[in-house]
């Protein structure tokens, strides 16, 4: 009986420490997650933003399939974003462009660094801060010539950062054909993106093929997160198409993922 007692008070114990460690870190997310929403309005405060009209620069990537439904035509008369990096390269010099989600929170700038680690638990500004901040995969070369570039930041409860993209399969986001776009600004080009997949998926690196053997293995890729999809967007993806995928968690086993093909771009 002595022996029972004494397991059964180490498993209190050790539940104790346990609960007491998970109540730490919870505190803790929540405070970073609000000091990253106080660094999000001091950018808000410095960044200067333009939605640029469309001139002779601008390049608009014309679909080779015409589907019936094709909410393409409309999009690609949409302004693109314009963004000034003067002062934010003076916070972070690997700042490498400005993201922008219709219809969620995502209005941020993201950075890069030499892997995909330092960001998940480092802010803009690279303080420590396990809510993160949004970041570019370090495979990418941001310079124009991306067959496909992949974003990843994290879902925070206060819906900062990707935390409004989480849910965007059940909110009502997939009910407005006008939510289906993404605005980019970079130092080097601003581009227009039109989302063809969203779905959840339990946790893979499928989906983050950065480099394609040629253009079959490409468009392979392409049938493969087409068909996961859980809206039709009845958008079509070429093998000449350039591709954006945003990834975040859905919760401790999934993914949220979003892709979308580059429908307009002009050089800065």
């Amino acid at each position: 009986m002595k022996i029972k007692k004494i397991i059964f008070i180490l498993i209190l114990i050790i539940s104790a420490v346990g609960l007491t460690i998970s109540v730490v870190n919870v505190i803790k997310l929540s405070k970073h997650s609000s000091e990253t929403v106080t660094k999000i309005e001091e950018i808000n405060n410095i960044v200067k933003i333009e939605e640029k009209p469309d001139d002779e620069n601008v390049e608009i990537i014309e679909q080779e399939e015409k589907p019936k439904k094709n909410i393409y035509w409309d999009y690609i008369k949409l302004n693109m974003l314009n963004v000034d990096f003067s002062e934010l390269k003076k916070i972070n010099s690997r700042v490498k462009g400005w993201l922008q989600v219709k219809g969620t929170n995502v209005n941020y700038p993201f950075v890069q660094a030499d892997n995909n680690d330092f960001y998940i638990n480092h802010s803009f500004d690279k303080t420590y801060n396990e809510a993160g901040w949004i970041f570019a995969d370090y495979r990418n070369k941001l310079d124009g010539t991306d067959k496909h570039i992949i974003i990843y930041g994290h879902a925070l409860l206060n819906k900062a950062m990707f935390g409004s993209l989480k849910l965007i399969t059940e909110n009502g986001w997939l009910k407005q054909e006008e939510n289906f776009i993404i605005k980019m600004s970079s130092e080097k080009e601003n581009t227009l993106w039109q989302v063809f997949s969203v779905y959840h998926i339990p946790t893979t690196s499928d989906y983050l093929q950065t480099n394609f053997i040629d253009n079959d293995d490409f468009m392979n890729f392409i049938e493969l997160i087409k068909e996961r999809s859980v809206y039709d967007f009845e958008t079509s993806v070429s093998e000449n198409d350039k591709i954006l995928t945003l990834s975040t968690c859905y919760n401790k086993k999934e993914r949220t993922v979003i892709h979308a093909k580059l429908i307009k771009k002009e050089t800065r």
